[in-house]
């Protein structure tokens, strides 16, 4: 790296937070938020200036701005809602975006697995015997399947589906740093299981039936079981090639967009879970159901294509890193 040109893309910056760490007792509210702001990125400017080019001078000289920036705004935290209100706008975002190759592989891989066993199961009556009883099958596709949406109360059957969805989710993605071998796993058996019922319900005239219950609910929430295995998918593959990161570098870099995704997606599948549990059993005209299914999935892509593109552009990559270790205000 090139420290004078470092310094004199930067120095202003140094400066102007130099001033408002000195009037910090009379500040306006702009100023405070600036103070804050330069705070941050002058927090980056030490950690860039160390990695790349430890010049013991500047390495000094930005260590006491970022101390004494510190001290100027009392150590507190950023509210709540600012850090709520970036992750939900920039960093998940963000993070979906950069992985939405991989995102588009598992939802490809993970459909025509289903559709490929579908198929298979639905044009062959020995298979369907191999799966189970007709007596079995016949209660699955008359009765069972959709009395499944109905046979508990709404508001616990949501919890229960977003509970069990957040945790296929959560496992795909953490113990995707296993080569992404249980990510797989999971991906395969969702889909199997997806692939067999669909395959049992067209054998026996109830596809309209399949379509219609699992449309509402399952486009969301098949998305983000997608998003949660491409995180850890590519989780698993960095430590097959890091790139031209070190192992450990990338592995915390991607560890830490993967945990992004997780949070991020607690809020998704509390969406498909509550139209699971509130719309898929409990509506009656289908394509009201379905089209509400449809919306919100609609709105989750374009959520993160338009604000994710947006932050990608601008350099975000959703990596918390790449941010101090405390985002102050001042109190």
């Amino acid at each position: 790296m090139d420290v004078d040109a470092f310094v004199a893309a930067h120095n202003a910056e140094w400066q102007r937070l130099e001033r408002l760490i000195n009037s910090s007792r009379k500040l306006t509210g702009p100023e405070i938020d600036e103070l804050v702001e330069l705070y941050q990125r002058t927090a980056t400017h030490l950690s860039v200036v160390r990695s790349s080019s430890p010049d013991p001078m500047l390495v000094g000289r930005l260590s006491a701005l970022v101390a004494r920036g510190r001290a100027a705004v009392a150590g507190a935290q950023a509210p709540l809602w600012r850090d709520v209100g970036r992750f939900a706008t920039v960093s998940f975002p963000a993070t979906a975006y950069r992985m939405r190759w991989w995102w588009l592989g598992c939802a490809v891989l993970g459909n025509l697995v289903a559709l490929v066993l579908a198929v298979w199961v639905a044009q062959n009556p020995e298979v369907q015997a191999a799966v189970a009883t007709p007596h079995e099958i016949r209660r699955l596709v008359e009765h069972d399947f959709a009395n499944y949406y109905v046979e508990h109360s709404a508001a616990s059957f949501a919890f229960q589906v977003w509970i069990n969805n957040a945790w296929v989710s959560a496992t795909a993605l953490i113990f995707g740093i296993l080569l992404g071998i249980p990510t797989i796993y999971v991906l395969l058996l969702n889909q199997v299981n997806l692939g067999l019922t669909a395959g049992l319900m067209f054998a026996h005239g109830k596809g309209d039936i399949f379509f219609g219950l699992i449309l509402p609910h399952g486009l969301l929430e098949l998305t983000a079981v997608y998003l949660a295995c491409a995180a850890g998918l590519k989780l698993g593959w960095t430590v097959i090639d890091p790139g031209r990161r070190r192992r450990g570098q990338a592995l915390a870099e991607e560890g830490r967009a993967a945990v992004g995704v997780a949070l991020g997606l607690i809020a998704v599948l509390l969406v498909s879970g509550l139209i699971e549990g509130f719309v898929t059993g409990w509506v009656h005209t289908t394509w009201l159901r379905i089209g509400i299914g449809v919306v919100a999935e609609v709105a989750f892509l374009a959520y993160v294509i338009v604000l994710g593109r947006r932050a990608v552009r601008k350099g975000e990559t959703g990596d918390a890193e790449l941010r101090p270790d405390l985002a102050p205000t001042a109190g």
